[in-house]
């Protein structure tokens, strides 16, 4: 049988795990629970099986019949903070939800040990699954490289690849992706603004941190568009601001965060240098001082141009030309996925996952308590990462100009 009729016949097995891993979200580094059910998903396949020594993943190295190159697989495991409202009958019942669907890449990326296992006679080469806590901003990729994951096999991989599900935009069961950047930088800001607290009836008396807070938050955005080429865009979203217990108090400090996304290392550097001198010239402005932890989350991820060509070529040959679809931009979500590609080329795809009966571009986008995934696409995503392997690990060695 070939492996996508072997993914379809996994196809319960795979809901079944996904459902189990939903029904019990962990958040960050640490996930017991998780840990253990991808282990014992991988129980009996023959895997060299190594843990985390700082945070609860799972690293599988799968050894081919004949010497070969290595190739690693990547799936995230953790899930976010949000009070699930699906209704779906497995849903979390805690504060916690899968509303990005790495429960899904958890049980793809199982299922494809499974069929690459029952393979391994016909392979030269190795397959490292990467299986990694923390990737809803706790750089768990960086604790996992750290940590050794690209050393895994004995050799450094030739090529990574990773998916990702997405509950809106594209059609179930489509992959798509881009060469070159793919997904924005993040950068995450905290700003507190120190002032002298006081009476709200004598604010000349006091040092009010409130409006200079608020006039940071405005000339931020003025910033932007002034001091950033509109072709090589950036992003600076303040999500939370607060100050103050009482209406006639002014507080001794104000403070808000906000995330940055760019494309480029120049306009990441621009935005950066402009956030901290426009923070800092509002709050001279107004005599008072403030403090600013502005912390680089993660890099741009940028898809290697022949990696993501070879995934196009490989997804048309197995599920048609149609499943495919080119992107004409970078998406502006960010993924720690991209220090992985950093150090050895790479893709990472995304997979439509919208539920039937839905119009997909109004259907709720992943992060959202309402997020659903349709589970149809555990069989192709498995499918996929395990035809990628066998596939990279047949290709000759690139030829070296001398």
């Amino acid at each position: 049988m070939s492996i996508r009729e072997d993914a379809t016949a996994l196809q319960g097995d795979l809901v079944q795990l996904r459902r189990a891993l939903h029904r019990e979200p962990e958040l960050g580094l640490e996930l017991p629970r998780t840990q253990e059910k991808v282990l014992t998903a991988l129980d009996g396949l023959g895997l060299e099986i190594g843990t985390g020594q700082s945070l609860s993943s799972v690293t599988a190295v799968l050894r081919g019949a004949r010497p070969g190159p290595t190739v690693l697989l990547r799936g995230d495991m953790d899930a976010l903070p949000v009070i699930e409202r699906t209704g779906l009958d497995f849903a979390a019942q805690a504060d916690r939800m899968h509303a990005c669907g790495h429960d899904l890449h958890t049980a793809m990326l199982a299922g494809a040990a499974q069929l690459l296992s029952a393979r391994a006679d016909q392979l030269a080469g190795n397959v490292v699954f990467m299986f990694q806590p923390g990737e809803e901003g706790y750089d768990g990729a960086g604790t996992m490289l750290a940590e050794g994951v690209l050393d895994a096999s004995g050799t450094r991989p030739v090529a990574a690849y990773a998916l990702h599900v997405i509950s809106q935009q594209l059609p179930a069961g489509v992959f798509a992706a881009r060469r070159g950047p793919f997904l924005s930088a993040a950068d995450t800001v905290r700003v507190t603004v120190h002032g002298v607290g006081g009476h709200g009836s004598m604010p000349h008396q006091a040092g009010d941190p409130i409006p200079a807070a608020c006039e940071m938050v405005l000339a931020l955005q003025t910033m932007v568009t002034r001091r950033i080429d509109i072709h090589d865009p950036v992003v600076i979203t303040v999500g939370a601001l607060h100050a103050g217990t009482q209406d006639n108090i002014i507080p001794e400090q104000a403070y808000f965060e906000a995330t940055v996304r760019s494309y480029s290392p120049e306009s990441h550097a621009r935005v950066k240098d402009g956030f901290l001198r426009t923070v800092r010239g509002v709050a001279a402005a107004h005599g008072l001082t403030v403090e600013i932890d502005y912390a680089e989350l993660y890099p741009v991820t940028v898809n290697d141009d022949r990696e993501t060509e070879f995934a196009a070529d490989t997804v048309a040959e197995i599920c048609g030309p149609r499943r495919w679809a080119w992107q004409d931009r970078p998406g502006s979500g960010s993924e720690d996925f991209s220090r992985v590609i950093a150090e050895i080329p790479g893709a990472m795809i995304a997979l439509g996952a919208t539920p039937p009966g839905i119009d997909a571009d109004k259907a709720p986008m992943n992060h959202s308590p309402l997020a659903v995934f349709d589970e149809s696409v555990l069989a192709d995503g498995a499918a996929l990462y395990a035809e990628l392997a066998v596939r990279r690990l047949a290709l000759p060695a690139p030829q070296l100009c001398p």
